[in-house]
């Protein structure tokens, strides 16, 4: 009995052991996450704001804190699985695809940012509500051609994402992503095709305006007729 006592006190203390490190690395990792996750938050607001630089340098703060990530996890492999990796993953993921897009520069590989393929996909799915919100800018300030080139862009994501027939446990729920996508791309599509339809409207009801302004008033000339007046008799 004593011989057990013992077995089962060493292997208790190498159990403390070994969760005390995992619970350490698990704690430094969350905090990892946070501030890479923050980082890429204020990038996209960045970018909304076109303080591109300013992006730029959060993004690369973000990619440097997601390496650090993988180093203090790469002891704990299951703990690279958790969903706060994922999430901070995911978010590098939009806005790096984000600031791309709307600089017109080369779209990421997720390879090169390191992140997984399935935080990469629902990344760049939550960067059509990005998309969508820069082509409503446009939109208002009429430059059309700007707003039909990122409705492609928008369009051809949704064709990338929608043949991505794969279990949810595999894509990290991309289906739901998808299926959020087409949403906004229909809203989108509509928004846009009401603006067009207004601005025509306008256009003409100017024309027509120019062109009333530009005819010649009638002539009013002649007499008026009495009133009260009696025939002779």
């Amino acid at each position: 009995m004593a011989k057990l006592t013992a077995r089962l006190e060493l292997i208790a203390e190498k159990a403390r052991r070994t969760l005390s490190a995992k619970d350490a690395a698990r704690e430094e990792a969350l905090q990892l996450s946070r501030d890479a996750l923050r980082h890429s938050t204020n990038a996209i607001r960045a970018v909304h704001r076109a303080e591109y630089e300013e992006a730029k340098e959060m993004l690369a703060s973000a990619h440097l804190l997601l390496r650090e990530l993988d180093k203090t996890l790469s002891g704990h492999q299951e703990l690279l699985h958790g969903g706060f990796v994922y999430n901070s993953q995911k978010e590098y993921a939009e806005g790096c695809i984000t600031y791309a897009l709307i600089l017109g520069e080369d779209i990421p590989d997720p390879e090169e940012l390191g992140v997984s393929y399935s935080a990469y996909l629902n990344g760049l799915g939550e960067a059509v509500g990005e998309l969508r919100r820069h082509l409503l800018d446009y939109t208002r300030r009429g430059e059309i051609a700007r707003c039909e080139e990122l409705l492609s862009v928008m369009d051809d994501i949704y064709g990338v994402l929608v043949t991505m027939d794969f279990p949810d446990a595999i894509t990290g729920g991309l289906r739901r992503t998808t299926d959020a996508v087409r949403g906004i791309l229909e809203r989108t599509r509509g928004d846009l095709t009401l603006s067009f339809r207004q601005r025509d409207l306008e256009e003409r009801l100017d024309s027509l305006k120019e062109r009333l302004d530009a005819s010649p008033e009638p002539h009013k000339g002649g007499s008026s007729p009495s009133v009260g007046q009696k025939g002779g008799g």
